[in-house]
């Protein structure tokens, strides 16, 4: 069997996983344990992304043509990558996070909804916090001034509607 007939499924596969990719990010996972390695690989499918290691000439192939081109620079000794096709700062997030337990875990670089980031970019990307978490951020801001107006209604309603308030307000104190 010819090496471009053992390699080209591989490549397809690369190509296929990053098809509707929101995120790549590739990392240096030299010097973890197997136990770090089985802990970051748990997370990270709890998750929802995709978390493999790929030589990287297969993944320089997969990556031509593409939004992800931009990362074939960073493609130099071990490298695995963390695809993500929902949340677009969860690999990210939670790769930045393990890293903080895990000092050999080092992210090289990484492209966000089309945008290439070097190391230091995806630490600032990492803390952005998730989609639902701004999501119930925005939520909670639109509801607090309904949730303010009901309780002045309320009160209102307690004292015996707005007819008892302006009365109250008309009489002289003494």
């Amino acid at each position: 069997m010819a090496k471009v007939e053992v390699k080209k499924p591989i490549v397809d596969e690369i190509s296929a996983n990053i098809k509707d990719a929101q995120s790549v990010v590739l990392v240096d996972y030299r010097g973890l344990t197997v136990e770090q390695d089985t802990q970051l690989r748990k997370k990270l499918r709890e998750a929802g992304i995709l978390y493999k290691v790929y030589k990287n000439t297969y993944m320089n192939f997969a990556f031509k043509g593409t939004e992800f081109e931009s990362l074939s620079p960073y493609l130099e000794g071990p490298s695995a990558v963390a695809i993500s096709t929902e949340d677009a700062t969860a690999p990210a997030r939670l790769l930045s996070e393990f890293a903080k337990t895990a000092d050999k875990l080092e992210i090289k670089a990484g492209v966000v909804e089309g945008t290439m980031y070097d190391a230091k970019g995806m630490t600032v990307i990492a803390s952005i916090p998730s989609r639902e978490v701004l999501l119930s951020k925005l939520l909670g801001s639109l509801q607090s001034p309904i949730t303010n107006f009901a309780r002045v209604m309320n009160q209102l309603a307690e004292k015996g509607g707005a007819a008892a308030c302006a009365a109250e307000e008309a009489v002289p104190a003494e």
